[in-house]
């Protein structure tokens, strides 16, 4: 995949996403798609095997997609999160602090644009599932 925009350590899964459906039905697969319109709580008993978990945006306006990571995250997957679809390069730092951490856009990005926009912020202000730490527990430690 050349052009998957990678925030982790580990090679890129390669293994083809199966549906949510198929993967429901089935006992071996490690990799899943979630559409938009997709409960990302039907894979919390499954979290453990997964090592893929590919979700869906058809059009940047859409952004169930942020939901879905949140989910994923908070419920304690540690497995490769990534965007796929609509995904702009302004959308990069939000998709990040929500959980994403790999990315493959429809249209190529700018590198150099994804890495000014995730370098634009010191602070941020509310807890999110990147674990930065939001400026008011900085201030008032």
């Amino acid at each position: 995949m050349d052009d998957l925009l990678r925030y982790r350590d580990d090679a890129p899964h390669e293994e083809p996403a199966v549906t949510l459906d198929a993967f429901l039905g089935q006992t071996n697969a490690t990799a899943v798609r979630l559409e938009s319109d997709e409960d990302a709580r039907a894979l919390l008993p499954h979290l453990d095997r997964l090592s893929l978990i590919e979700v869906s945006f058809p059009a940047f306006r859409d952004g169930r997609g942020y939901s879905s990571a949140r989910i994923l995250r908070e419920a304690g997957y540690a497995g490769e999160l990534r965007a796929q679809g609509d995904v702009l390069v302004d959308q990069i730092a939000l998709m990040r602090r929500c959980g994403f951490d790999s990315f493959v856009p429809d249209k190529p990005l700018d590198p150099a644009a994804v890495e000014r926009a995730l370098g634009r912020y010191d602070a941020v202000y509310q807890k999110a599932a990147d674990g930065r730490t939001p400026v008011w527990a900085l201030r008032h430690g």
